[in-house]
């Protein structure tokens, strides 16, 4: 970063478009983190305004005033009370509605207060003729007293403007209040406070006084000063709602001069639309067919670029075993490092098909329906309709949902949506599932159309929900924790998804998965191939105890050699390990390996395909290509002559990864959010528990 470069902070309303126009300002220069000492996405990127100047754009979450109900929007109020020189903001672009322009300039005045430059960017304006809409665009300039920029984010409108705008904005450095709330609600009172500190705008001050929120430059006496003021409750509530009132009637002086919108104009079609996705009936129809249609998508589409990249890892480690020269290196490289690698990419295209198709729900506004549908159901079993998005979002990654629900006003509903969003089947359980569902489906259609395999990767998503929703109802009725509870959502207008949006949003997250994931499965692999190709004495006399023993002098070199792998495995110190606790996951119908597995996908779920990856690389001797799948669906129990993987272990299996809590850095997270070790510890025994107890019914049965 330049000491030359423009500090922006990116503020709007939910829906406003701030996504999209972040997403133009910035293209592909951007990087995603979290707010200092904060688990929530911080997202920058760096926009070139003119051949000299560039700008650092931080994107901010989605609020509706600076006086924050949850915990995400209190971000937006921190940053904006900041008076660090690094991170402090030197202009805020704010992004309206051009439908919603009322509600949205209630933040803007807000904003406009504080003194900071400050640009307003009136999204949407592609559909001012169709809802009938006028803008004086001059004399709103004028009113507001700030650089107002018509644009449409999604067709790339008015993009030059906004930059032009932030560059006009920060040249001139000043910047003026816009409703003066001093001289309207109480003079005597606001001129006292403004004399605490000359450092700070009176709106800063005020906001200090009212929001329990101060900033780490502000002295210890500036702030006694200020408590002081807290002292009368009623008096600071009472003018809160004055202000409110008062900001209120500015901006309907302010519309009446320059907005127009003329009624006759306007197309009803979201009503339309919406009578149909929140229908009472055909609402909950049509959300399960569109999961039907995912679900079916994410095996018919990913099958054959899942099975090339297979096949193709395992041409690669064959090429590199049979022209490099034998050596430790050689071993690491084609029994850790390639299987390591492999075992992360093959699921690409299905988790970019997964994220794919929420991205587009999301981006056709069709998501906030689902959240409305749903909250009926989510009252009953202690929950709102906010938890959906969590729940939703679960899919994806557990720990951005769990940080999802700070938008969820009431702490009981809240940490009830934390404690059961695990149970949802986020994308690293969906490498387990995909291909254990591919080992013991077969990839057949039912009426001609369904196919089996999708069908059973819904049925277990389903699985995940209902047992989340059962195990809210079990803890809204044990919690004993009083909080107010109240919903409010917002319908979006449908509009059509924006490819840039979407493609952004896919390639961020599948990349998330690829680093994240990828950084652990490789390192587990490299340890996992050390630990199975080293042992103690026993490893060391596997070979000759093998070649030595009777039974084995009538087999063929390739057997024997197959033979010596596997003794070397079992006396290895993973096979010792997996031995110890195989007693206790027997009765799963699991063996030694798959236990190994289990343990090594606690660091994250799908680590499970890559232990056994590496496990069975490891074993095997023999020269001919096999990809991870053949070596599974080859895998034989000594006990039975059959199949390791067959019907009834492959369903045990899926239902333990369906129930366990198995991923720390979810533990860490909900450690956390929650700033305790009771919940996470609550949900690791209870979890563990009911996937060992589901898993062990399950196996009993089928066998």
């Amino acid at each position: 970063m330049s000491k030359n470069d423009i500090k922006v902070a990116l503020i709007g309303n939910p829906n406003t478009g701030k996504t999209s126009l972040f997403n133009q300002l910035t293209g592909l220069n951007q990087k995603v983190g979290n707010y200092p000492g904060i688990t929530v996405d911080k997202k920058n990127g760096v926009s070139k305004l003119s051949a000299t100047q560039n700008a650092i754009i931080t994107d901010l979450p989605g609020t509706y005033s600076i006086n924050p109900t949850s915990l995400d929007e209190s971000i937006v109020l921190k940053t904006l009370l900041k008076k660090d020189i690094k991170e402090s903001p030197d202009v805020i672009l704010v992004v309206a509605d051009v439908e919603n322009l009322k509600r949205n300039l209630l933040l803007f005045s807000q904003i406009k207060d504080l003194e900071i430059p400050t640009v307003l960017a009136i999204n949407m304006v592609d559909q001012m003729n169709r809802k009938g809409i006028t803008i004086d665009l001059s004399l709103l300039k004028k009113e507001l007293n700030t650089e107002v920029v018509l644009i449409s984010a999604r067709k790339n409108e008015g993009i030059e403007d906004v930059k032009a705008a932030i560059i006009r904005c920060h040249v001139a450095a000043k910047a003026s209040p816009l409703c003066g709330i001093n001289h309207q609600i109480d003079p005597d009172y606001f001129d006292k406070l403004k004399e605490i500190s000359p450092n700070y705008s009176l709106y800063e001050l005020w906001l200090m006084v009212t929001q329990n929120n101060y900033p780490d430059t502000i002295s210890s006496e500036e702030k006694i000063k200020l408590l002081s003021f807290k002292e009368d409750v009623s008096k600071l509530k009472k003018y809160q709602h004055k202000e409110t009132i008062y900001r209120y009637q500015e901006i309907n002086k302010i519309l009446k001069k320059t907005y127009i919108v003329d009624k006759t104009k306007a197309k009803d079609l979201r009503g339309k639309l919406d009578r149909v996705f929140t229908h009472k009936f055909f609402g909950y129809f049509f959300f399960v067919f569109l999961l039907l249609i995912i679900f079916q998508s994410v095996f018919d589409w990913a099958s054959v670029p899942m099975d090339f990249i297979d096949t193709t890892f395992a041409e690669i480690a064959d090429f590199a075993k049979s022209n490099l020269p034998n050596g430790v290196l050689t071993d690491l490289l084609t029994e850790g490092i390639i299987p390591g690698i492999g075992g992360v990419i093959i699921f690409i295209p299905q988790i970019a098909i997964l994220f794919l198709f929420i991205s587009v729900l999301e981006e056709t506004g069709y998501m906030s329906r689902v959240v409305f549908l749903m909250d009926k159901i989510m009252r009953r079993f202690g929950m709102n309709g906010k938890s959906v998005i969590p729940l939703i979002s679960g899919t994806a990654c557990a720990i951005p949902a769990i940080m999802a629900t700070r938008t969820i006003a009431s702490w009981k509903e809240r940490l009830i949506t934390i404690l059961v969003v695990p149970f949802t089947t986020c994308s690293a359980r969906l490498p387990v599932y995909a291909i254990l569902i591919s080992l013991i489906i077969p990839d057949t259609k039912i009426f001609g159309f369904l196919n089996l395999q999708g069908l059973v990767l819904l049925l277990l998503y389903g699985l995940g929900f209902a047992t989340a929703v059962i195990a809210a109802y079990i803890l809204h009725k044990t919690l004993k924790i009083k909080s107010k509870s109240f919903f409010v959502v917002e319908m979006p207008n449908y509009k059509l998804p924006s490819v840039k949006n979407v493609f952004y949003e896919v390639i961020e997250k599948t990349k998330s998965f690829v680093l994240e994931a990828g950084k652990i499965i490789l390192a587990l692999s490299i340890v996992l191939w050390f630990l199975a190709s080293n042992g103690p004495t026993s490893f060391e006399n596997a070979e000759k105890n093998t070649v030595e023993n009777v039974a084995n002098q009538r087999l063929t070199d390739q057997e024997l050699q197959q033979k010596i792998a596997s003794a070397r495995l079992e006396n290895s110190y993973i096979g010792i390990l997996g031995k110890t606790i195989e007693p206790a996951i027997r009765p799963l119908g699991y063996d030694w390996k798959i236990g190994i597995a289990l343990i090594t996908s606690f660091a994250a779920r799908e680590v499970f395909v890559g232990t056994l990856a590496t496990i069975y690389s490891v074993e095997a001797d023999d020269e001919n290509t096999s990809t991870i799948k053949e070596k599974m669906r080859s895998e034989i129990n000594p006990d039975t002559g059959g199949k390791r993987f067959n019907f009834p272990v492959g369903m045990s299996l899926m239902v333990f990864y369906a129930f366990a809590m198995q991923c720390m850095a979810t533990l860490a997270i909900v450690k956390r959010e929650t700033k305790t070790w009771k919940w996470p510890l609550i949900q690791l025994f209870g979890m563990g528990l009911l996937a060992y107890v589901a898993s062990f019914i399950t196996y009993q049965i089928l066998t």
